[in-house]
């Protein structure tokens, strides 16, 4: 069996095409004459490869590319009908709660938020037929124990579906923990350079797999021939990125919680963070995202003073970004929801990129001292 950096460099390379390195790229909507393929709603050459080696890459067995993170979860809910309820993690990513409130609530089906952290706030119904978990998760860096929730979800007649954005299946693999899907952005680590739009899901199991390819196929929400290249490209450098995105964000850490101006820092990477223990049983590594709450609530002079630390929406990418949650990924959620679960005034998110280490702590301190005259 290949190790995971080999994979993610040379690809699943299903097929030999003239001896071409670089995977092509088949931009065209339909085949002439073709045993394989017959229109690019239903099967690309390059998005196949894509979807082939993210499945390797996540020691599944099945994989999809859509043209969004949200699109591949659209499509994980899409795998409910009318009646059913999910059991869903309370602190997740802006876009998600999105997507419940205002269209999947819409169609009878049933959402419980929940701090998943714990199983016995796991409301489990008889009507429960998925758990869908974020972990760690956004933006307050909750870590959720996958094997429990896999345990509960099976021992109820439901599937788990994990969320590994953050982490990317270079340092997580949520379907050997027992997982029934691994859903995740593909736009963030996995292409790594701020430039594409991407959502993969991969199952190891052939019904849910038979029903992903019909669900993709109908409503149209497959990755592009170019974006697919454009994720391909990203792959080759998962790992060395990755090794380099939470060594910094480790750095940034250590710096954050030593500084005066700053109340708390969420990372599971520091020994203090409750979910600390839990991430290395389930995970290799601790990511390159980080929160941090300031001890007032200055925080514009902050978020726009950063020279390396760019102030914009997403993560993942080899740039640094700063990021507003409150306004930003997370402007969706009512505020006394934001609150609750500790999306306040003063919290700051972090994506730490590819910059150098030192240059990225001086970026950090200047940017402390900045404050509104």
């Amino acid at each position: 069996m290949k190790h995971i950096e080999t994979i993610a460099s040379h690809g699943a390379e299903s097929r030999s095409y003239e001896g071409a390195v670089s995977f092509p790229i088949f931009q065209t909507s339909t085949y002439a004459g073709s045993e394989n393929f017959s229109y690019t709603r239903c099967g690309n050459p390059t998005r196949n490869e894509l979807e082939q080696t993210i499945a390797l890459l996540e020691k599944g067995t099945y994989g999809f590319a859509f043209a969004s993170g949200l699109a591949a979860i659209s499509t994980v809910f899409s795998l409910l009908k009318q009646g059913d309820h999910v059991l869903i993690s309370d602190d997740l990513y802006g876009g998600t709660y999105r997507l419940i409130e205002e269209i999947w609530s819409r169609f009878g089906i049933e959402f419980t938020f929940a701090d998943l952290r714990d199983l016995r706030n796991a409301c489990v119904k008889q009507n429960t037929k998925l758990i869908f978990a974020e972990t760690p998760t956004n933006p307050m860096m909750k870590v959720l124990p996958i094997r429990a929730l896999a345990d509960l979800a099976h021992e109820n007649g439901a599937l788990l579906a994990v969320d590994n954005t953050f982490l990317t299946p270079y340092l997580q693999q949520p379907l050997t923990l027992g997982a029934d899907l691994s859903v995740q952005s593909g736009t963030k680590f996995l292409s790594g350079h701020h430039d594409t739009v991407c959502g993969l899901l991969t199952t190891s199991s052939v019904e849910i797999a038979q029903r992903v390819s019909l669900i993709q196929r109908t409503l149209g929400n497959a990755l592009s021939p170019f974006d697919s290249w454009l994720t391909l490209r990203g792959l080759q450098t998962l790992p060395a990125r990755m090794e380099v995105h939470q060594k910094n964000a480790r750095a940034a850490a250590d710096f954050l919680q030593s500084h005066p101006r700053v109340e708390r820092v969420y990372y599971p990477g520091l020994p203090s963070h409750e979910g600390h223990e839990l991430m290395k049983q389930q995970s290799s590594g601790m990511g390159g995202v980080l929160s941090f709450a300031l001890k007032d609530e200055d925080v514009m002079p902050v978020l726009n003073g950063g020279k390396l630390f760019r102030f914009a929406e997403s993560l993942g990418g080899t740039t640094s970004l700063i990021t507003y949650p409150q306004t930003q990924t997370h402007a969706s959620v009512p505020r006394d929801v934001r609150e609750k679960i500790g999306i306040t005034p003063r919290l700051l998110r972090l994506s730490v990129g590819l910059e150098n280490t030192d240059d990225l702590i001086e970026d950090l301190e200047q940017m402390l001292q900045q404050k509104t005259i």
